[in-house]
């Protein structure tokens, strides 16, 4: 049934939201990632980056306590730079969005009208007949807020409500970087004095951080796995070869 004008029933369309009916037995994975694509990935980049920081360096025939406190400094170092560029990235991408919000709502308090044709446009050009489109239109835009929203989703591709935390992002990564990190250190902290250890216990951390990214993708969570594996056992071994090397050099 179509909105009639005075209807107080509230109108929300929304790019590519399924009808009730449909939503009961179908339903999608959340292929923005939310919090564990960006947790993931951060463990990842983590265990990546320490694991061929630490292999390095014991690839040059140093002392035990050298690859510990390499490995310390290297979580430390990548864990709080990872905090501050998130941070930074997120804070600054939200003022973006916050000063572009307040030129559209600054347009809608002055031009409503012009407003008000850009959302016929937009469900025009979503399929509806010109006289619902303006029907629709003037319904939303008797709500500010509500025409806000949608006008910020269709020309910003942003939801005003949700914009992202820059401290959660910075302490989110923080964590998730730190814990992949502390993995390849881990053995040694536990009394293990060789490599080999470290390599494994990262390389099955590493295996593990790709299973979970195939939640966030189309892959099997073996792929997804044995492909992070393989990328970080590669860093692990080119980075042993230039210690290696450098430590023949040098010594």
């Amino acid at each position: 049934m179509s909105p009639r004008a005075g209807d107080d029933t509230e109108i929300t369309l929304r790019p590519g939201a399924p009808n009730s009916a449909h939503t009961a037995n179908h339903t999608h994975r959340d292929v923005s990632g939310g919090w564990l694509r960006p947790a993931v990935f951060g463990a990842m980049d983590g265990l990546v980056s320490n694991l061929a920081l630490m292999t390095g360096v014991a690839g040059g025939d140093v002392e035990r306590h050298v690859i510990v406190i390499t490995g310390l400094a290297g979580l430390a170092s990548g864990a709080f730079s990872m905090a501050a560029g998130e941070y930074t990235s997120v804070a600054s991408q939200r003022d973006l969005v916050v000063a572009e919000l307040e030129v559209e709502r600054r347009e809608l308090r002055h031009n409503p009208e012009d407003e008000r044709r850009e959302l016929v446009a937009l469900y025009r050009g979503r399929g509806l007949p010109h006289e619902l489109a303006e029907e629709v239109a003037e319904h939303l835009s008797k709500n500010p807020e509500q025409a806000l929203e949608i006008h910020a989703r269709e020309e910003l591709g942003v939801d005003p409500g949700e914009l992202p935390s820059p401290m959660i992002a910075a302490v989110s990564s923080f964590g998730s970087f730190a814990v992949g990190a502390l993995l390849p250190v881990l053995p040694y902290l536990l009394g293990a004095s060789a490599l080999w250890p470290a390599v494994v216990v990262a390389l099955l951390g590493l295996f593990l951080c790709g299973a979970v990214v195939s939640k966030v993708t189309a892959r099997p969570w073996w792929y997804s796995g044995l492909r992070q594996l393989l990328l970080g056992g590669a860093a692990a071994a080119v980075t042993y070869g230039l210690g290696t090397l450098f430590g023949v050099a040098v010594g």
